[in-house]
């Protein structure tokens, strides 16, 4: 059935171009819309428990490389592009393993294995990202060139012993990532963000601008959402702490979460949202699509890069400018940058309660500097006290975020913002994290700590709300003298 019949050739715009161009290197570049849908890694068999990976040498790339130019040779494309995905599979392996037996490779048993899997990715998945993107313990993949991959486990940078064929594979194989998403990547438009199925980041930087080939980033999403709870497991945050962003989240008070690069804003801010009532319309505006709210009227937004006469951009700025048509109760915006801020304050202080949005910045108080920077970059001709008073007037609560030195992740402040004081924006920590030393393993150990408030700014919010008495609990827990003068 699937041996190549004498005078057909597969047409050029046909989808199987697209099947084998992340392998094929000499073909043309693949067409938008790929034949096969690689399987999302939330749904890939070999998730659940993901072997080791083997070292290997040239010789099995040699190898490699005869077989795969031998199934290309002997497999009717157009017959397999008609099969759904793990029938495809099943047939390349027939094939990969018929090649095999009839010119008598020297293999062993888990070479042959090995190779099977990587020719099936190869022409059906993402070629050597998919047992990194099965395993579950990796929170980022970094490609830089076809030669030199690194993994991020346990928050440690480690090499992960994969390479790919040459940088003509790997490019291919961001382009066919990124045009799932009806986006592009190459010569003209050689920077891209975009996301794989499971709402995992993606970022491509290709040549010219990449030197020694495309450099290809992704952040992975856990399957399993991580939860309040879990972080209070992973010692992320105490308990109280927990208990206290709960009510915030619940009690629609205005947040912004600051953190640096890897600190884990994005799953924060989906923790956040989950205690977000179910009957709130919510709109999320974002670059590439990662926020997966389990509420059930959630309107998801996203930006448009501009096309390749330089026109139809739309902006982070234009989605927060119209999703205030859009009848919003709360507006959550994936990662300020830029001008947008003020049209974030700006619906946070007009009736939209409960708006969330996160920053890059090191501290609460750098969080509020970079609002105002961010003001000012978009050209608004404000004193700069109007400014303060209006950051004042629409933020409630800061949570910052950290990657400490030994990888993990804290929640180091819960920060409300108060009021002013002459020209500075006063602000008064619920929570923080005090470093006390390290382990003889290199971790840091600290603990997270109530700094005494005895009635947050929004308690009357949570009076409103019916939670004041939770509140005072969760007070009273993370403050022993407190609870004993009550």
């Amino acid at each position: 059935m699937f041996g190549k019949r004498g005078n057909e050739t597969p047409r050029a715009s046909a989808p199987p171009a697209a099947v084998v161009a992340a392998a094929v290197p000499e073909r043309a570049p693949p067409p938008p819309a790929a034949a096969h849908t690689p399987i999302p890694p939330n749904q890939r068999p070999e998730a659940a428990a993901p072997a080791p990976m083997r070292e290997r040498g040239e010789t099995y790339y040699a190898t490699k490389s005869k077989v795969f130019a031998a199934l290309i040779d002997t497999i009717d494309l157009s017959q397999l592009a008609r099969l759904e995905t793990e029938a495809a599979r099943e047939e390349i392996r027939d094939i990969v393993n018929d090649i095999i037996a009839i010119k008598n490779f020297a293999m062993t048993i888990a070479e042959q294995e090995d190779l099977l899997a990587d020719i099936c990715n190869d022409v059906l998945g993402y070629g050597p990202l998919e047992p990194l993107l099965a395993r579950d313990d990796i929170a980022d993949i970094m490609v830089n060139g076809a030669r030199q991959t690194f993994i991020e486990v346990a928050g440690k940078v480690q090499e992960a012993g994969i390479r790919f064929r040459d940088n003509q594979q790997l490019l291919n194989i961001c382009q066919r990532i990124v045009s799932q998403v009806g986006r592009r990547v190459d010569e003209t438009s050689p920077i891209c963000d975009a996301r794989l199925p499971d709402g995992s980041r993606v970022n491509v930087i290709a040549p010219p601008l990449a030197i020694d080939g495309a450099a290809l980033t992704i952040r992975k999403f856990k399957k399993d959402k991580l939860t309040l709870d879990q972080l209070t497991t992973f010692g992320a945050i105490s308990p109280e702490g927990a208990e206290i962003l709960q009510i915030i989240g619940r009690v629609r008070c205005n947040v912004v979460i600051s953190g640096g690069t890897g600190s884990g804003k994005t799953t924060l801010l989906n923790c956040l949202t989950r205690y977000i009532d179910t009957d709130e319309r919510i709109i999320t505006c974002e670059d590439s699509a990662e926020l997966q709210l389990q509420q059930p009227h959630v309107v998801r937004l996203e930006t448009r890069p501009p096309n390749i006469e330089g026109e139809g951009e739309i902006t982070m700025r234009d989605l927060v400018k119209n999703c205030l048509r859009m009848r919003p109760e709360r507006i959550i915006v994936g990662e300020v940058r830029g001008p947008e801020v003020f049209d974030l304050l700006q619906a946070m202080n007009t009736g939209h309660d409960g708006s969330m949005g996160t920053i890059h910045a090191n501290s609460p108080r750098e969080c509020l500097n970079r609002m105002e920077s961010m003001i000012a970059m978009g050209g608004f001709t404000l004193p700069s006290r109007t400014v303060k008073e209006i950051i004042t007037g629409s933020v409630d609560v800061i949570v910052q975020a950290a990657r400490l030195r030994d990888g993990s992740r804290r929640i180091t402040h819960i920060t409300e913002v108060i009021g002013m004081e002459g020209d500075v924006i006063t602000t008064q920590d619920l929570f923080l994290y005090d470093i006390l030393g390290e382990d003889s393993r290199g971790r840091l150990i600290g603990r997270h700590r109530s700094t005494g408030i005895g009635r947050p700014a929004f308690w009357e919010r949570a009076r409103y709300f019916g939670e004041e008495q939770r509140l005072a609990r969760a007070l009273d827990a993370a403050d022993p003298a407190r609870a004993a003068a009550s």
